[in-house]
């Protein structure tokens, strides 16, 4: 199951809205995918959500250098 291990976001239910406004059912998913983090110098591997790797670079917690694969 796709769940980010940092934020904890999941996925989420709702409506398809078509143009004649027919309501199917719809699951929203997160984009998560498995990175290796380097954090206090130990290697984990870990589902994170895009926008969680974006915060986390973006406070400095990771190198974004060390994290593109």
């Amino acid at each position: 199951m796709a769940i980010c291990e940092v934020t904890g976001k999941g996925k989420m239910y709702g409506h398809n809205v078509s143009f004649s406004q027919r309501h199917t059912r719809k699951v929203f998913k997160p984009n998560v995918s498995k990175k290796t983090l380097v954090i206090n110098g130990q290697k984990i591997k870990c589902n994170v959500s895009a926008s969680a790797l974006r915060t986390l670079k973006k406070k400095g917690l990771i190198d974004s250098k060390k994290t593109s694969k």
